[in-house]
C-alpha cells in the first residue's frame, strides 16, 4: 500500500529534485501504485522492541535523519516551481495525507479516503501536517478535528470542502488528471511558476508586500517572449506556443 520507509522517502525526495531541475518537465503528477495512494509510514520501521519507549530513547539520531528525509520531500513539493497534481486513487493515510496536502491540485476517485492517523499510535504529525492541513482544507476547525480524532475524511467531504479540485469516477481518474496536466503544461511556464510562488508566499506576506512582489513578477512576465507570443496568438486567432522565456 505504498508505505514509506527511509529508503522510499529518500528516493522520492531525489525524484522530486530531479523533476524540479528538468526544464523539459512542466507538470508533475503523483499517484500510488495499486489500490492506495500512500498508507503512510511503514510501521515495521518504527518498532524498537518490546519496550514502547525503546525506539525513542535509543534511536534519536535515526529519528532526526528520518525527519530530514521527510522534510526534504515535503519542501521539495512546496518549493518546486512547477505545478504538482496528486492523482489520488485510494487511501491516503498519515504521511500520505501530508503528501496530498503538499500538492497544488488534487484529483480523486470516490475510493479516496484521508486520515491523519498519527494520533492513533501516539505520534505527532512530523511530515508537516499541522501546517499543511489547515491550509489545504481551508478550515482550522476541520484540520483540528482530523488531527485530534484520527477519523477518516471521505472523498465527497473533501470535495465539498474544496480540498479536492475534482472528484470523478475511478475509470475517469487518469484521463481527467492528464487533461488537467496537459492544459497546464501548454500554458506559459514563467507566469505559472511565478503564480505558484506568489500563491504560497502570499500566505506569509501582508497586502503591501504582496503587491510589491506582484509588481516585480508582472514586470518579468511583461518583458517575456511568452507574453508577446500570447498576445500575437490572440490577434492571429490561433493557439499560442509558449517556450518558457
Amino acid at each position: 500500500r505504498n508505505a514509506l520507509n527511509d529508503n522510499a522517502t529518500a528516493e522520492m525526495g531525489q525524484a522530486i529534485d530531479d523533476v524540479a531541475a528538468d526544464d523539459d518537465i512542466r507538470v508533475l503528477i503523483l499517484t500510488g501504485a495499486g489500490q492506495a495512494f500512500c498508507a503512510g509510514g511503514d510501521l515495521n520501521a518504527l518498532k524498537g522492541g518490546s519496550d514502547p519507549g525503546m525506539w525513542v530513547s535509543e534511536n534519536t539520531d535515526d529519528i532526526r535523519r528520518s525527519f530530514g528525509l521527510a522534510q526534504r520531500m515535503i519542501l521539495g513539493l512546496q518549493r518546486m516551481e512547477k505545478p504538482v497534481i496528486a492523482m489520488i486513487n485510494g487511501t491516503a493515510v498519515g504521511a500520505g495525507f501530508d503528501i496530498a496536502c503538499a500538492c497544488d491540485i488534487r484529483i480523486a476517485s470516490p475510493k479516496a479516503r484521508f486520515m491523519v492517523a498519527y494520533v492513533r499510535i501516539g505520534l505527532f504529525p512530523g511530515f508537516g501536517g499541522t501546517w499543511l492541513l489547515p491550509r489545504a482544507l481551508g478550515s482550522m476547525g476541520k484540520a483540528a478535528e482530523l488531527l485530534f480524532t484520527g477519523d477518516f475524511m471521505e472523498a465527497d467531504e473533501g470535495y465539498r470542502l474544496g480540498f479536492l479540485n475534482r472528484l470523478v469516477d475511478e475509470e475517469e481518474l487518469e484521463s481527467t488528471t492528464m487533461e488537467m496536466a496537459r492544459k497546464i503544461a501548454a500554458g506559459p511556464p514563467i507566469a505559472i511558476r511565478l503564480s505558484k510562488l506568489m500563491l504560497y508566499k502570499g500566505l506569509e506576506f501582508d497586502l503591501e508586500t504582496a503587491l510589491k512582489m506582484a509588481a516585480a513578477a508582472e514586470t518579468i512576465t511583461l518583458t517575456s517572449y511568452d507574453h508577446g507570443e500570447g498576445t500575437q496568438a490572440i490577434r492571429e486567432s490561433r493557439k499560442p506556443f509558449y517556450e518558457g522565456r
